[in-house]
């Protein structure tokens, strides 16, 4: 079989560029083995302002403008709800941390992204005797079920290969790349932390942080905003809450652990005063570069080879803007920036 493009992957950075593929009339087949866990066991949020510091995301404003409404197509396309307006409120520790919000809202570039007002607690369930501070445009996207339904949708248009993609069959040529029965003009590969597998990028410096959450029950918690202290709490509907994430950088196993579900629960204690009963644990390796910046680019010597990763811990921001770069890189000559190319990592390849 012929195709313009063949994708290693099946996590949010292979839906991002596979939609760019769909939308411009490029044929493709995505391979994956669902081996990488980061996209299906993330939060899932969508938030433009690191809360621990009071500043900015890097590119807030552009990727939420990109990323918000391909979440709006992709709704539409698969029939299902995928994004989930929910305020985020930071909780205050103290007078100095409600005064360093003031101060984060006189910054011209967080201005339109958290709201000047002291929120006051009313939520018994909930210690937070310094209010919250609101931050506009946030919420959920449900990764899952993105993910589940995206292979859904490509299966039933036979579009979808679920095995292990083997690197010894490929052959790279002038013309384009082949792989077994399948002949392509492009191969890109979005396997996250799986790339230290492929012979081809495993010279790119991602580094892969663990994460875990757990779902607790929670029936008179009654939630209707995402909490953020040390930690978040995310309402996923029916009394059910998300809360995390941990992070490990030593093991790289996709196991959950006992170590980080007693962190979790210690940290959520000194957030709630109500029961709960803890439903589920999940823990997956996020794609994170030492610069904190993308890895998005052609290989330096096999033309016909990209790579689409470490988009971190927020891939559901950047995963839409990155896809259309990494395209418009290929099929529109289109310059890739200096920050997110590969290439500012060629010392290491040669």
């Amino acid at each position: 079989m012929n195709y313009d493009y063949i994708i290693v992957g099946s996590g949010l950075a292979s839906i991002m560029f596979a939609e760019q593929l769909r939308l411009h009339n490029k044929s493709f087949i995505v391979i994956s083995n669902r081996s990488q866990q980061a996209s299906v066991v993330a939060s899932g949020l969508y938030n433009p302002v690191v809360l621990k510091r009071f500043t900015a995301t890097w590119n807030a404003a552009a990727h939420l403008e990109s990323a918000i409404p391909k979440y709006v197509e992709l709704e539409q396309l698969l029939g299902h709800k995928l994004d989930h307006v929910l305020p985020i409120h930071r909780v205050f520790n103290s007078v100095k941390e409600q005064n360093n919000w003031f101060l984060a809202c006189d910054n011209p570039v967080l201005t339109n992204f958290l709201n000047p007002e002291i929120i006051p607690n009313t939520n018994s369930a909930v210690k937070a005797p310094f209010g919250f501070g609101a931050v506009n445009f946030t919420g959920r996207i449900d990764t899952q079920l993105l993910i589940e339904s995206y292979r859904e949708f490509l299966s039933k248009r036979n579009q979808y290969i679920e095995e292990t993609f083997e690197y010894i069959d490929v052959k790279d040529n002038r013309e384009g790349v082949e792989y077994r029965t399948l002949k392509a003009r492009k191969i890109v590969f979005t396997e996250g932390f799986g790339v230290h597998k492929n012979p081809y990028f495993k010279y790119l410096p991602l580094e892969g942080t663990k994460g875990e959450l757990i779902t607790i029950h929670a029936p008179t918690l009654k939630l209707v905003v995402i909490l953020k202290s040390s930690i978040f709490v995310i309402p996923m509907g029916e009394d059910r809450y998300l809360v995390g994430s941990t992070y490990e950088w030593t093991d790289k196993t996709n196991e959950p652990t006992q170590k980080s579900k007693i962190e979790l629960i210690e940290k959520l204690e000194r957030l709630i005063g109500c029961d709960y009963e803890i439903v589920d644990q999940r823990a997956g390796i996020r794609p994170t570069v030492v610069d904190r910046r993308p890895l998005v680019g052609q290989h330096p010597s096999h033309k016909n080879m990209h790579v689409l990763n470490g988009l971190g811990t927020r891939g559901v921001l950047v995963a839409p803007s990155m896809a259309k770069a990494l395209y418009d890189s290929i099929e529109k000559g289109a310059s890739l920036p200096a920050e997110i190319d590969i290439s500012r990592f060629v010392a290491v390849f040669s």
